[in-house]
This record gives structure tokens, C-alpha cells and sequence, in this order.
């Protein structure tokens, strides 16, 4: 194996840990999303309750008082994990542009290969000819 196709399979690797990593992201932030909907769930059916239940009403500014609280707090964390999403997708690129690189420059490395080897092949048939020339 090549140097550079050590390269392409480094690269490959990072690339699919890195996409990993994006995969779980996306995931936590897909599970705090639903906790925020799961809160402003709860927050319309305590609306109509209270609406409808007089006594319930005393608590209602206090409830979506403590509502607002949790909402901003989880709002906070998605903000939080959008940023490592997007360091992450950064990254996940990098990677990307890098494994790319690396196959360009084994690509390359063949066709030069290939080159040389039908250099070598005309000078052997070029000297073959001179050969039966002078023969």
C-alpha cells in the first residue's frame, strides 16, 4: 500500500468519525427540539384549562412564569449544541476537502506511473527497432 493511499484511508476514517460525531448532534438537538415542543404542549393545555377552570386561574402567571424560565433554559441549550452542529459540519467538510486532496494526488501519482512505464515501454520498443535495423 502507498503512502498516499494511507492518506485516502485516514481520511476516510476521519471523515466517517467526523460524520458519526455530526450524527449524534444532530440528534441531541432533534431530542432537546422536542422537549421545547413537549413544553409549549403543556403550555396551550394548561391555556385552555385555566381558561375553562376558574380556580386554576390564580396559578396560571406563576405556571407560565416558571414556563417561560424552562423554555429560555432549553432554548439556550439548543442555541448551544447549534453552534457544535455547525463546528461539526465545518469540520465534517474539512475532512471532506482533504480526503479529496489526498485521491487527487494519488491520482495523479498513477498517471505519472503510467507515464514513465509507456516512456519505458516506447524506449524498448524504439531500441527493439534500432535492434533489427542494424541486424
Amino acid at each position: 500500500m502507498s503512502w498516499a493511499e494511507s492518506l485516502i484511508k485516514l481520511s476516510t476514517y476521519e471523515a466517517e468519525v467526523l460524520q458519526k460525531r455530526l450524527a449524534e448532534i444532530v440528534d441531541r438537538r432533534v431530542a432537546v427540539e422536542m422537549r421545547l415542543a413537549m413544553l409549549e404542549a403543556e403550555g396551550e393545555a394548561e391555556a385552555m384549562f385555566s381558561a375553562q377552570e376558574a380556580t386554576a386561574g390564580i396559578y396560571r402567571a406563576g405556571f407560565f412564569e416558571g414556563l417561560k424560565l424552562r423554555k429560555a433554559k432549553i432554548q439556550s441549550e439548543i442555541d448551544v449544541i447549534l453552534l457544535e452542529e455547525q463546528g461539526a459540519r465545518d469540520a465534517l467538510s474539512e475532512a471532506f476537502e482533504t480526503q479529496k486532496k489526498y485521491e487527487h494526488i494519488a491520482e495523479n501519482l498513477k498517471l505519472e506511473a503510467r507515464k514513465a512505464q509507456g516512456r519505458l515501454d516506447s524506449a524498448a520498443l524504439d531500441e527493439l527497432g534500432l535492434r533489427k535495423k542494424a541486424g
